[in-house]
């Protein structure tokens, strides 16, 4: 085994991991890693790949060993790993607010199999899968990505295009070609090679040990953002393009997927104030009621306005809920 084969997907991903899969040969030399943003929810992707594939598909064990010809699929809710020949699980912190994600995976495998990884990021919205492909190649893996043309969600490949040196841009019917190509290739470097040149990609990993603000402070400064996960203090990754931030838990994000995260934690805080206010608008309108049957017109009075005064600050919520947040993509 001397080629590695890692792969993310978002939006989209179903069909073209299908597409790319039912085209290689039941000989493939490689192992292949899949990652495909499905949250915690239930997944039978490894039975749709299964079937429209000459090649083997599961959902990764922990511990696992890496096979040639299989097709590896990260399980709901857990980051896949790549370790010394062997599958890790982790249910580690969040990355761009999902778990499964893309860059664990591309990270992992580029410390640990070098220059003979190969990433291939797919269709998918925002920047997710960017800064493991950089690892990739600042271990002199190979960089492969989908045409962002012909791709149903483009932002994802067009952000790999924008920030790595890749090797390879084709469309979707040439990616296993391209794949079956490459894994016939002798392996090209060494694990020490890449350690060298991932120093702030090993320090991302070693977020998980005993002391990580030690490993923040090698690669980052403080930024004046919270985590929307934990809400500890985020810090800028230096150097990181697109720009990246990681708190000391672990939770890792650019800068346009932190901007998703923080539109959904203000929708939430204004749904919250909304509901908060019909609440007390009925609580005022229930105690003006029972202040006229207890003949108390003037409290009564006063009770209405204050509802009707929440109410006009509902009905501003609302308008600006139905606004909807911006486009993201």
């Amino acid at each position: 085994m001397d080629r590695l084969v890692v792969i993310g997907a978002s939006l989209g991903g179903v069909t073209a991991l299908t597409d790319i899969v039912a085209a290689l040969p039941g000989d493939f030399a490689a192992p292949i890693l899949v990652v495909l943003h499905v949250g915690e929810l239930p997944s039978v992707l490894p039975q749709v790949l299964a079937n429209r594939s000459e090649l083997r598909a599961s959902h990764a064990r922990h511990g696992e060993l890496l096979r040639n010809g299989h097709i590896h699929v990260a399980p709901p809710d857990h980051h896949m790993l790549v370790v010394d020949g062997h599958i890790v699980l982790s249910r580690g912190p969040k990355e761009h607010r999902t778990r499964p994600a893309i860059d664990p995976l591309f990270r992992s495998a580029a410390l640990s199999r070098g220059a003979d990884v190969i990433g291939v990021v797919l269709t998918g919205l925002l920047d997710n899968g960017t800064a493991g492909l950089q690892a990739i190649k600042a271990a002199g893996g190979t960089a492969v990505v989908q045409d962002p043309e012909e791709a149903l969600a483009p932002s994802m490949p067009a952000s790999a295009l924008r920030y790595v040196d890749v090797d390879h841009c084709v469309t979707l019917p040439l990616v296993p070609v391209l794949l079956t190509s490459l894994v016939a290739e002798p392996g090209r470097g060494s694990v020490a090679t890449a350690l060298r040149r991932c120093f702030a990609h090993e320090e991302e990993v070693a977020l998980q040990e005993e002391d990580p603000m030690e490993h923040l402070e090698a690669i980052g400064s403080p930024s004046t953002f919270t985590c929307p996960e934990c809400h500890g203090t985020l810090w800028r990754i230096l150097d990181s393009r697109p720009r990246r931030y990681r708190c000391h838990t672990g939770h890792g994000f650019t800068e346009r997927t932190l901007r998703d995260a923080m539109a959904g934690a203000s929708d939430e805080a204004m749904e919250s104030a909304r509901r908060s206010l019909q609440e007390r608008e009925l609580l005022l309108r229930d105690m003006a009621e029972e202040s006229r049957a207890t003949g108390s017109v003037a409290e009564a009075t006063r009770l209405d306005a204050a509802a009707k005064q929440l109410n006009r600050q509902g009905e501003l919520l609302v308008e600006l809920l139905e606004q909807g947040p911006e486009p993201f993509e």
